[in-house]
């Protein structure tokens, strides 16, 4: 009976033996690697190269965003027509731009230097951008369009133009909209991808062409010096006309009447009051000639009658 009682307590001490012995070599084995300089002098290599990677990261960015500033501020000072939103807009992108890729370059090298494999996690992350570039292409090239259209000045805000089918004042310029407002009060939001070609109305001056009609019983140099006689000072009645309208000729003719054209240059989306001032100042002078001319054969007929009445009474 006390065999296996002996047995017993033999196998106790010799199991806790083992776990003694076990604990002292994992003992050994942490104070190894505490005690490793080695591994000290890569932990502090490496920290050291953590630091650098993130300080040089932030010089970067700071460079890029100083570079991107003064390049925004020479194009803006550069530009006879300053939109300021619109490099503010592009100065940001530009720094958001530059953000995300310097810290996506910076935790790559993060990664590296704790040993992890920056390999799978890059293939990973462009099958990620695969699929979501299929999955969202209108909204990408909405982006893409709404960027190139601030960066290249295509149009600004308050600027008359015309898309496709929609004309109208840009309101709002987007990086993934347009709005327009019509001259009757509609807006059009129109997403940027599908803006294909745009007619910018104010970009450069207008010219402002009208066509005056005149009877056949006035003589060309008449009509011509009625109409530069009522074109005289019109340049200050309205402040949009740059220079004095010009006379170009008869631009048609019939048997009855013959159209004499009138061109100007006026200032951008200003065509159309341009035009109704000329056809103004051009009709009020043709009415004034037509009543000066009636009076005028009226006073004759009135002297006629009156040498006629004397004669009879002799």
């Amino acid at each position: 009976m006390r065999l296996p009682i002996y047995l017993t307590a033999g196998n106790d001490e010799n199991t806790a033996n083992q776990v003694v012995s076990n604990a002292i070599r994992w003992t050994d084995k942490v104070w190894d690697k505490i005690s490793d300089a080695d591994m000290w002098l890569n932990i502090m290599f490496s920290s050291i190269r953590i630091l650098i990677i993130f300080i040089i990261t932030r010089i970067v960015i700071k460079v890029v965003y100083r570079i991107i500033d003064r390049s925004m501020a020479r194009k803006q000072e550069g530009k006879i027509r300053v939109n300021p939103r619109r490099f503010v807009t592009i100065g940001e992108l530009l720094k958001n731009a530059t953000s995300i890729t310097c810290n996506f370059i910076m935790i790559l090298l993060l990664l590296s230097e704790i040993d992890v494999q920056v390999g799978p996690l890059l293939a990973s992350a462009g099958v990620l951008g695969l699929a979501i570039g299929f999955g969202a292409q209108g909204l990408v090239k909405d982006v893409i369009t709404g960027f190139f259209i601030i960066l290249e000045d295509q149009f600004a805000v308050g600027d008359v133009i015309q898309t496709g089918s929609y004309k109208g004042t840009v309101e709002v310029i987007g990086l993934r909209t347009t709005k327009l407002v019509s001259w009757q009060g509609e807006v059009h939001i129109i997403p940027n991808g599908t803006i294909a070609s745009v007619t910018n109305y104010s970009m450069s001056n207008s010219l402002a062409v009208v066509d005056i009609p005149m009877k056949a019983d006035l003589t060309l140099d008449e009509s011509v010096h009625l109409v530069k006689q009522s074109l005289a000072g019109i340049e200050e009645r309205n402040l949009n006309i740059v220079k004095v309208p010009d006379v170009l000729g008869i631009q048609s003719m019939s048997t009855s009447e013959y159209v004499i054209r009138i061109v100007s240059e006026c200032m951008p989306n200003s065509r159309a009051s341009v035009e109704r001032q000329i056809q103004g100042d051009v009709k009020k002078i043709l009415e004034y000639h037509e009543r000066s001319k009636q009076a005028a054969l009226e006073q004759a007929a009135t002297l006629d009658k009156d040498e006629g009445d004397g004669a009879g009474g002799a």
